[in-house]
């Protein structure tokens, strides 16, 4: 009977000990702050998947045995962008700050320059998104910064020009255009470009057709100048004053026209580098100040300009 009563003991007090122990529940978890990595190593997968500790937006089950990021810490690799983002959204490295290699963090290229993290050149120009940033201060996303038709990777790997300044030697030419001609993108004075008040103009005296030797004097500067701008001709218009009749004044200003070309070609400018034209007289006629004292007319309508014509495929600035 004694044996009887103490197995009824035993078996209630078992009974006992289930009962309260299924009435305290599960134990309570720690705070986030409390917790350590030794500690979620404790917890169950079930457990561990309820819980997002640095509130990245990866459970932390996933951080620990997934990817292997750090359940503690919201960034792992501290390139600026959540454990979460680069896994769910950006498909980049989280245990990477550049998961390229383009010398750009992940964080700078998504949220400061809006290039692709997961390309290293992602304007496919041929230099690196980081090399653009860092280096060369062009914009990753355009593959010409400075709109001169030529990409930034050959401005600066082929032609050593300025990837940010269309016209590198500021000559009027962008960078482009004097690649196409031939000529150096970096030489300010290649092409050189005449202007149009860039040869002289020589008088004549009344009735003559002869070159004086003060305009000798200025034929030979043109002659310099056409020598050393070799992409240009050179055109003559020739005049005379309002003296006299209107078929003689044509016929004397052919004269002019002819002593000048006569003087260039005599002084190494190529006859096909040069047209002529006599026009008569002068379009408009001089003032009574102008008027020569010892002889008719004025001084200033008898004349032979010379003009410079381009050649070259560009004109500045255009």
């Amino acid at each position: 009977m004694t044996n009887l009563k103490s197995i009824l003991f035993l078996s209630l007090v078992s009974v006992s000990l289930v009962f309260m122990t299924n009435c305290a529940g599960p134990e309570e978890l720690l705070a986030p702050s409390e917790r350590t990595i030794e500690y979620l190593e404790s917890l169950d997968e079930e457990t561990l998947r309820s819980l997002d500790t640095d509130e990245d937006g990866l459970n932390d089950y996933e951080e620990m045995y997934v990817h292997e990021t750090d359940p503690l810490s919201a960034d792992t690799d501290g390139d600026g962008l959540t454990d979460g983002d680069e896994v769910n959204e950006y498909e980049t490295d989280p245990l990477s700050a550049d998961t390229d290699g383009d010398g750009l963090s992940d964080g700078d290229e998504v949220n400061s320059y809006n290039t692709d993290p997961n390309n290293t050149d992602s304007d496919g120009d041929g230099l690196s998104d980081g090399d653009e940033v860092n280096e060369y201060n062009t914009d990753p996303n355009n593959t010409d910064s400075d709109g001169d038709g030529l990409s930034d990777y050959d401005e600066v790997m082929t032609h050593d020009t300025n990837p940010n300044n269309a016209d590198s030697d500021a000559d009027g030419f962008t960078d482009m255009q004097e690649i196409d001609m031939g000529t150096n993108p970096n030489d300010g004075s290649d092409p050189l470009y005449l202007d149009g008040d860039a040869l002289g103009t020589i008088n004549f005296d009344f009735d003559r057709s002869n070159i004086r030797s003060d305009a000798a004097a200025i034929l030979a500067e043109n002659v310099e100048t056409l020598k050393e701008a070799g992409a240009f001709r050179v055109r003559i218009d020739a005049y005379t004053d309002h003296v006299g009749g209107d078929q003689y004044n044509l016929r004397l200003s052919l004269r002019r026209a002819n002593a000048v070309v006569d003087y260039y070609t005599e002084n190494g400018i190529s006859e096909d580098r040069i047209e002529s034209r006599g026009l008569g007289k002068a379009p408009v006629e001089c003032t009574e100040a102008e008027m020569d004292e010892d002889t008719p007319g004025c001084e200033r309508n008898r004349r032979a300009e010379s003009h410079p014509i381009s050649t070259l495929k560009y004109q500045p600035g255009n």
